[in-house]
């Protein structure tokens, strides 16, 4: 049995012609991908028929670890609610389009309700293990080059705060002599972030032996990617990486790129760094999105508490 969105193509077209990025372009079709996967296997339902009882049936599909990936794989562990409502965005959009286009519609987005988020207490490594971290590639690995690429990829992540997508996206004339980076953030949204002294060093460190004509800042060093002009490193190498460190260094607390992400904005907001300030160096839209980065900052709620409490002392 053979499911197809009508009209998916012109969907996605019109993201890039809204200049929605690549990147975004890429995910809603992945995402869509999977409700015509559980269009044809789980319900064998055309799309032209399906309901309001069916999206409760997606839901649900998206719950569960019955679930495949978007590579048909089945799924290891649960999506979170966060996952799941990116999702059910990416439907919402879509049915909303059919109806902006005068398209035919079997149910309106508005039929597309999000699911209500848990609110998580994250935590954050402490700042000696980020070091740990930080440091790691120049101490486990054995190819030179790899190990000072590694430690200036990681050294920039924290330095500045940025996605990883935006790191591995990173041309060397992004980067002026003072540290400050030119970034092309989600959205196509552009702002700069900056380096700190020390990872400016390791950046330039990294670039006296990198010995390529690429205009990519980091570029792979194995196999055939080390012959393919401008090629980039995966996202899914340097998670592996940051994994992998992490347990050599034997560091209990689940660390990945997002991780050292968080850790930036925690960091800032302990020692007082203005939300507004820090939302602009993360290139959120809204200062709730940076809210949820930071709330973790127990150790500056304590500090703020002691400082103004009328009865503290």
């Amino acid at each position: 049995m053979t499911i197809e969105l009508p009209h998916l193509d012109d969907f996605i077209l019109n993201l890039k012609a809204n200049n929605f990025s690549d990147e975004t372009a890429y995910n809603y079709e992945r995402d869509l991908n999977t409700f015509e996967d559980f269009l044809r296997d789980d319900i064998k339902q055309n799309f032209e028929k399906i309901t309001k009882t069916d999206i409760l049936r997606y839901k649900a599909y998206l719950t569960s670890t019955d679930r495949k990936t978007a590579e048909n794989h089945k799924s290891e562990q649960k999506l979170t609610s966060y996952s799941i409502n990116r999702v059910l965005s990416a439907l919402r959009s879509y049915l909303k389009f059919l109806e902006d286009m005068d398209y035919d519609s079997p149910i309106s987005a508005n039929a597309i309700k999000l699911l209500k988020t848990e609110k998580k207490h994250a935590r954050v490594p402490e700042i000696n293990e980020v070091l740990k971290i930080l440091e790691a590639p120049t101490k486990y690995e054995d190819n030179l080059q790899v190990g000072m690429r590694n430690r200036a990829m990681l050294e920039t992540l924290f330095a500045t705060g940025m996605r990883i997508s935006e790191l591995l996206s990173l041309k060397v004339n992004q980067i002026d002599k003072t540290g400050r980076v030119y970034v092309m953030g989600k959205g196509k949204k552009q702002r700069f972030v900056y380096l700190t002294p020390r990872a400016l060093t390791h950046l330039s460190n990294y670039l006296k032996i990198r010995n390529s004509t690429s205009e990519m800042l980091f570029i792979p060093y194995r196999g055939r990617n080390n012959q393919e002009k401008n090629k980039r490193i995966s996202t899914n190498y340097l998670q592996f990486k940051i994994k992998r460190y992490r347990e050599l260094l034997d560091i209990n607390l689940p660390v990945s790129a997002h991780t050292l992400r968080h850790c930036f904005a925690t960091y800032l907001a302990e020692n007082g760094a203005n939300p507004a300030a820090i939302q602009i160096l993360l290139g959120h839209e809204s200062l709730d999105t940076t809210t949820r980065y930071v709330h973790a900052s127990d150790r500056y709620a304590e500090k703020i508490h002691n400082q103004f409490h009328p009865l503290f002392k």
